[in-house]
């Protein structure tokens, strides 16, 4: 009889460990499943802020040929051939932009396969990367022409209040703002790539 006792004692024990772990398994499920959806989400919303940022970076390219012209040729005096090649190169940067913000278009790339996702995410950062070993030496050929038509200009006095004034400041707050914002962009790049990399080893 006490034997019999103990042995219904015991089962009952068993199930009620059995039916504990099963509900902290769910637990554990479920705080996986939330746990995923806020990286997820944080994922989504660092993806839109560098789109934004890239959006910002094409209108600026764009706008900068009508506003170049009425600077470069009606202000200053520069040359058309000067504000032609600024063109180019301002549609160049534009479309460069354009077609690396491709890799990020899919609004639904954080909710389907990781894997796809981090392939994306990863091309994007390095062709980010890549773009700045290629504009650096086009800027520094911009900016010698610049100065080559500057230096063309028979009112010197003006010429100085131009380089001086706008030449000097432009290019170091120029160069302060692009390197800013291309380093922001590549460290929130490396940010998604860790936050994935994470969510695939745990499951």
């Amino acid at each position: 009889m006490n034997n019999e006792f103990e042995n219904n004692m015991n089962e009952t024990q068993f199930e009620d460990m059995r039916q504990q772990m099963n509900t902290l398994k769910n637990k554990l499920n479920q705080q996986e499943i939330v746990n995923d959806r806020i990286i997820r989400r944080s994922m989504k919303k660092t993806v839109s802020n560098i789109t934004r940022r890239y959006y910002m970076i094409m209108a600026l390219g764009i706008l900068m040929i009508p506003y170049g012209y009425w600077v470069f040729v009606k202000l200053c005096g520069l040359s058309m051939a000067f504000w032609i090649g600024t063109s180019i190169f301002m549609l160049i940067c534009a479309g460069a932009t354009y077609y690396n913000s491709l890799n990020l278009s899919d609004s639904g790339m954080m909710s389907h396969s990781l894997v796809e996702a981090r392939r994306k995410v990863a091309r994007a950062k390095k062709f980010d990367s890549n773009w700045l070993l290629v504009g650096i030496p086009a800027l520094i050929l911009w900016l010698g022409w610049l100065c080559y038509e500057v230096y063309l200009k028979e009112n010197q006095a003006e010429t100085d209040y131009f380089f001086w004034g706008g030449f000097i400041v432009g290019t170091i707050l120029g160069t302060f703002l692009g390197l800013t914002t291309h380093f922001k962009t590549q460290r929130q790049y490396q940010e998604i790539i860790d936050q994935i990399e994470d969510l695939t080893t745990e499951s």
